[in-house]
């Protein structure tokens, strides 16, 4: 059963950019999910769309439907969509510096009531990422870059929700911290059954814990399937895997018209 469904969506921007052009995704429930592409090629506009957070950067969802857990969320503002159970991490992890992990924590939990609740929800978050922990009354400023993509997945599940969108998160990060926030985001899927919409231009790294992936170019959805379906596609492999063998791109012309995107 679909979590998430976006139905022929496009979004404007200052209501003359057409940026997602008639986009269709679903993310079943407990599902993972890649969305895959180059830069400006749509993906954070995607994530954008879901959450609400599109406004203030004068974009709008002018066409199509975004429905989450059967219900109609276009008209919901950002909170309210939080509230459904919609948690999004935004690339390059604004934490808040001046706060220690724990007080970024405690920020996020203010749709909680209960303080034994919160401090419950802190201690789970801890028990995930035992860096953090450690770190605990630390400036969030001076944390690795590592650290504080930690610190905003956490504040992200500090909401405690039913989707988790993660918009580039290993972007700027050594690869042995890209490889240990890739297993955090399998185990959080895995073991709390919180699905996961990830948006990353680490192809190889999202398609190895993704079930499913699609792969969007200039605004528009250019395949979809199973995660190994995408892995094994000669193009995908060429242009976004690293390939087998090495293009001479000067060699081929109008390379970009003849590319085949094989289904």
């Amino acid at each position: 059963m679909a979590l998430l469904t976006l139905n022929n969506v496009e979004v404007v921007y200052d209501r003359v950019f057409l940026a997602v052009k008639g986009v269709s995704i679903e993310v079943p429930e407990r599902g993972l999910v890649a969305l895959l592409g180059a830069n400006g090629a749509g993906k954070s506009t995607i994530l954008k769309s879901i959450s609400g957070l599109l406004k203030p950067e004068r974009g709008e969802v002018s066409r199509g439907e975004v429905s989450f857990a059967g219900e109609d969320i276009l008209a919901l503002d950002p909170p309210d969509r939080v509230r459904r159970g919609i948690a999004h991490v935004l690339e390059g992890r604004r934490v808040f510096g001046h706060l220690t992990p724990e007080e970024n924590l405690i920020a996020a939990a203010s749709m909680h009531r209960d303080r034994g609740h919160v401090t419950a929800l802190i201690d789970k978050v801890f028990g995930m990422f035992p860096r953090l922990k450690q770190r605990a009354k630390a400036k969030a400023g001076y944390l690795s870059g590592g650290e504080q993509q930690m610190l905003a997945i956490g504040r992200a599940l500090m909401t405690e929700p039913k989707l988790l969108m993660l918009d580039e998160p290993s972007l700027g990060l050594a690869p042995f911290l890209v490889d240990e926030i890739f297993d955090i985001v399998r185990s959080i899927n895995a073991d709390s059954g919180v699905a996961v919409l990830l948006v990353e231009q680490n192809a190889a790294a999202a398609l190895d814990i993704a079930e499913q992936a699609y792969l969007i170019e200039n605004g528009r959805i250019l395949m979809g399937g199973a995660a190994e379906v995408l892995s094994s596609n000669p193009d995908v492999a060429e242009a976004y895997l690293g390939g087998n063998h090495k293009v001479d791109y000067h060699a081929v012309k109008h390379y970009r018209r003849r590319k085949r995107w094989l289904a």
